[in-house]
Parts: C-alpha cells; structure tokens; sequence
C-alpha cells in the first residue's frame, strides 16, 4: 500500500497512527502541500480533492478521506481494533473521533485560513480564530475522555487516534494545553508508545 501524506497535515498523522497501532507497514508518498504539490495535475489525476492523505491499496484502488481509510483499515485487520468494549464505549469513541476530525480540524485547515487571509483577517485575528475553536473542541473532548490510561480505556484506540494529532496542532499554533490535564495525561501516554513515536511528524520522510 501507499499512502500519500504531509508530515504536518493531521488527518494524514492519524491514519499513520491507525497504521503504526495495527502493525501496517506503507509506502509514504510526501505531498508538500506549502509547495503546491497537491495542486499539480498528476496527483490531481489520482486524487480529484487534492488533498491529502491518500491511501493506494495493492490493487490499485485509491482510498480519500481519513475517517474512510481508518474505517476500511479497521473492517480488513481488525486485530488489534480501534473500536473496543460494547457499542456505548465505541460510540463514545466515534463521538470523539466525529469532534475532532468534523468540528476542530476543518476550521484550522490550510485552505480556511488562507481564505480568512484572503478575506482581511489579520495574522492576530487568524491566531485568535485558532485558538477559539481548538480550546472549545478540546475542551469538549476533556469532558468525555476517562481519568485513567488513554481517553477510553487501557489501550489505545479510535479516540486516540484523532486526540494525538489535534494536540501536535494545538502546541504548533500555541494554544495552551494547560486547562485539560486528561488530554496531557493521553498525550504523556501516547508520547511513549511505539506506534505514536513511528507516527510522529518529526520521524516522516518529508520532515523539512
């Protein structure tokens, strides 16, 4: 398989995540997207959205959007499963995984701030608009993650998945993590577990 990433995009980090945790190994294909890569008519032949990430099974069939490529990875090697305990405990997760990927990610995205840019924001109000919306969502998600090991229990799973990559976005635009000590207690975890480490931005290939 191959998958088309940019180290700092979050929503490819968490499909790396999802990748790394089920033991998955990819062929990463960089798609800087500060160069315009994703713009460019060849990947636009492969991917009609031009963003990323991407994922290319073995038969060539091309896979967009993180929630689908970690579903789909999910479906086909469910050992180990993102999605344990009974159907309340994994709704709660997909409940995590839905806030963060459909109400924080999208309104820090690239492609919004420039349009705010592009609107007259300034850099100061651009800032402000990041902070708002990170620190609302994570402080949604303090509230509905478990007081022990990972968000939802002993081992990691979907919640976390998404939770990692939000907090790597939240330290890189300085919103401070200080009011939400369940999520450093998470992030303290996921700091020392292989597959977060494997994950990281720091440890991909297109890593400036």
């Amino acid at each position: 398989m191959k998958l088309y990433t940019y180290y700092r995009s979050t929503s490819s980090y968490r499909v790396r995540i999802a990748l790394a945790l089920k033991g998955l190994s990819v062929q990463a294909v960089p798609i800087n997207l500060l160069k315009g890569q994703q713009r460019q008519p060849d990947y636009l032949a492969l991917n009609p959205q031009g963003r990323v990430p991407m994922l290319e099974l073995d038969s060539g069939e091309r896979l967009l959007q993180s929630p689908a490529i970690i579903e789909y990875l999910e479906e086909c090697y469910p050992t180990p499963t993102l999605l344990v305990g009974d159907p309340l405990q994994r709704a709660r997760a997909r409940g995590v995984a839905a806030l963060i990927g459909c109400d924080v990610h999208p309104l820090h995205n690239v492609s919004v701030l420039n349009r705010l840019r592009e609107g007259g924001a300034s850099d100061t109000q651009v800032a402000e608009w990041i902070s708002h919306w990170i620190s609302q969502g994570l402080a949604a998600v303090e509230s509905m993650i478990g007081d022990q090991g990972y968000c939802l229990g002993a081992l990691p799973g979907l919640a976390d998945v998404y939770l990692i990559p939000q907090v790597y976005a939240a330290e890189r635009f300085n919103v401070s993590l200080a009011a939400y000590p369940r999520i450093a207690r998470v992030a303290a975890l996921a700091a020392q577990h292989p597959a977060f480490i494997q994950a990281h931005p720091s440890r991909q290939v297109d890593t400036p």
